[in-house]
């Protein structure tokens, strides 16, 4: 006979250790890990939260404390105060009335902000409005400008348009349409294909052996076939050369120009100088608000005669505030640290340029600091440093390398670099294969397997030995 099992219920207590970050560290490591621009958005963000939070007062000069006290004093005397009230009056001042020299800020920084980009489709609705076309051809005309992507070309058919219109407009009309699309500027709108794209740029007149060969040869220009080109067209190669180089100045995405996104704003972290001591490191954290703790605030917490709920509510307040002001200070002092043990390392670099980069690691940073390599992968994170040599990321100055023949470490960036240049210094008529590449590295001392080679060239955007030959 089976036992009886007994199901119940019941509290029990347990002792165990769990490992749970508090949150101050957790915000140092999320402060650590934000560049300057979004630094700044969150400081001010937590200075809209937190009412404790102020912006931290230079100290005033002896002049300035000169003047602030005879300033006390006329302020002390009521028929001083008087005059200053009836001459606030009498120049028209007002509570609340804009500063002038606020106004003027505001204004410049209306003039300074920029505008939003002309959009493709407003730059060719513009155009196209003013051609003075049929009310059903321009209908097509709109439609298809709108249906347009962001390199110049319609995607979808005629025959969809005209179904989706419900017959607002008919093929013969939407052709219509297209073709007047397609002479708008910039040239190259509204084609369907990289053929079409291309030979809308090129005038009919006098072009016949160039809009053969984007109708009937891309492949054989993109793989550098000049000879075949020349045979199946009759042509010698100086011709065919002159209409390659043609065909390489015309645009393959017409609309690119409206559609590229502006460069992102790069805000240097920290700044490289060089001085009669060597290089030094300062934080650019001028971004950066200095923040503080309100005097009145504290005060008010201290007082005994505030309301218990008030203080409560102020006390974290003034926590959380000096929470961030601490997260803040440590991320200046870490990131401070790194940035001066990386110029350390890689001073080489600073005084000669990539040839004295050095193979560098986390690992050896985080020691030299004395602080956990996840410490250093977070403080490098997107964070820009500016130097004699130009703006780098933290992260360029990270690679991996290998040993020469000198036995020196190099880094890979080093061999990419002699790649480059034993490409830009061959014979274009008999262009480096990547295994000639390889042994001419050998020579110098580095051991690049072919394939090595080839993984860095494509890095390098380099194109292969048959498409670098010059006929």
């Amino acid at each position: 006979m089976a036992p009886d099992i007994r199901l119940d219920t019941g509290l029990h207590a347990r002792l165990e250790q769990r490992l749970k970050l508090a949150p101050q560290i957790i915000q140092s490591i999320e402060i650590l890990q934000l560049p300057t621009l979004a630094l700044e958005e969150l400081v001010l963000q937590e200075m809209a939260e937190n009412p404790v939070l102020e912006l931290q007062q230079a100290e005033p000069s002896d002049d300035e404390r000169a003047e602030s006290d005879e300033g006390a004093d006329e302020e002390d005397d009521p028929v001083q105060r008087e005059i200053a009230e009836d001459w606030r009056e009498f120049a028209g001042e007002r509570p609340g009335r804009p500063d002038s020299e606020a106004s003027d800020r505001k204004q410049q920084a209306m003039l300074n902000t920029a505008a939003r980009p002309v959009s493709l489709q407003e730059y060719l609705l513009a155009q196209f409005r003013l051609l003075g076309l049929d009310e059903r051809v321009s209908a097509a005309g709109e439609e298809i400008i709108t249906n347009l992507d962001d390199s110049g070309y319609l995607r979808i058919s005629l025959e969809e348009l005209v179904a989706l219109s419900a017959g607002a407009y008919c093929m013969e009309e939407a052709e219509a349409a297209l073709k007047e699309v397609q002479m708008l500027d910039p040239p190259g709108v509204g084609a369907r294909s990289l053929q079409e794209a291309l030979l809308l740029q090129v005038p009919l007149e006098d072009h016949d052996l160039i809009r053969r060969i984007i109708t009937d040869h891309l492949a054989d220009v993109e793989r550098n076939r000049l000879p075949l080109i020349a045979r199946r067209n009759g042509a010698d190669m100086d011709q065919i050369k002159e209409a390659v180089e043609y065909i390489s100045h015309l645009n393959p995405r017409p609309g690119s120009v409206f559609s590229g996104q502006p460069a992102p704003r790069i805000v240097p972290d920290l700044v490289v100088e060089y001085t009669d001591s060597g290089y030094e490191v300062r934080l650019e954290d001028s971004h950066v608000p200095n923040l503080a703790i309100s005097m009145l605030y504290e005060r008010l917490v201290a007082s005994d005669n505030a309301d218990p709920a008030a203080q409560k509510y102020l006390r974290d307040k003034i926590r959380a505030a000096r929470w961030l002001i601490d997260a803040i200070e440590q991320r200046k002092t870490t990131l401070y640290r790194i940035a001066c043990a990386i110029v350390d390392t890689q001073e080489g670099f600073f005084d000669y340029g990539l040839s004295h980069l050095k193979p560098l690691r986390m690992q050896e940073i985080a020691e030299k600091v004395g602080v956990h390599v996840s410490t250093v992968s977070r403080a490098i994170a997107d964070k820009y440093i500016q130097t004699p040599r130009g703006i780098f990321p933290l992260k360029y100055f990270f690679t991996g390398g290998l040993m020469n023949d000198d036995g020196n470490l190099q880094t890979w960036r080093t061999v990419q670099q002699e790649i480059g240049e034993l490409v830009a210094s061959e014979d274009k008529s008999t262009p480096l294969s990547d295994e000639e590449i390889s042994r001419l590295l050998a020579a110098k001392g580095y051991d690049v397997a072919r394939r090595t080679v080839t993984k860095y060239r494509k890095a390098l955007g380099i194109p292969s030995s048959r498409r670098r030959k010059s006929y």
